[in-house]
């Protein structure tokens, strides 16, 4: 098993709203991504940032879910990826909130496959969540000279793990994204 890093600190300034706090499946969107996640994790911790209240309020119920508030979440993802970091101990999952449409198989694929970083990939793009072995730990907090995960991922060498997952490449910026998301939904109703 491994723990899950989810991120939700953001500003959501092009969704012009609360984009975590999006209907989806009549919830907040934020559960959806919880929900993939929790059959492969002893643990998720949620970053949260601008809109702390909101999300910790609708995670309340949530027993399994630690809602960690970082209080530098200006500063972008990467500072909230090593502020979650430092709320796990083992190997990690790391997301978007706004990515509710990865497939659980997904999770099950990557825990599965080999390497100290593995990323998803299909029809040649790579995507979310990203699965982070614990003895790179120490590594990703202490590194100073990468200011976003990608450019850690890509200087430390990951392996590319196939799925059949559309849900890793779709994540929610605008409120185009999101009407194209229920599309989404819809279709594989």
């Amino acid at each position: 098993m491994a723990e899950g890093i989810i991120l939700a600190g953001g500003y959501s300034k092009r969704a012009d709203t609360n984009k975590m706090m999006l209907e989806y499946k009549g919830r907040p969107l934020i559960l959806s991504t919880i929900e993939s996640m929790n059959p492969f994790v002893n643990k998720i911790v949620v970053v949260t940032g601008h809109y702390h209240e909101d999300i910790a309020f609708a995670l309340k119920t949530q027993n399994h879910v630690q809602c960690v508030y970082n209080d530098t979440y200006d500063k972008g993802m990467y500072d909230s990826i090593k502020k979650g970091m430092m709320h796990t101990k083992e190997d990690v999952f790391i997301i978007p909130g706004d990515m509710p449409l990865v497939k659980p198989s997904t999770y099950e694929t990557l825990l599965k496959s080999e390497g100290l970083l593995r990323v998803p990939v299909t029809r040649n793009q790579k995507g979310h969540p990203i699965y982070i072995d614990a003895s790179l730990r120490s590594t990703l907090l202490d590194s100073k000279k990468h200011h976003h995960l990608k450019a850690l991922r890509n200087a430390m060498g990951f392996n590319e793990v196939p799925v059949e997952d559309r849900g890793i490449l779709i994540d929610i910026d605008t409120m185009d994204d999101y009407l194209q998301m229920k599309r989404e939904e819809e279709r594989s109703e």
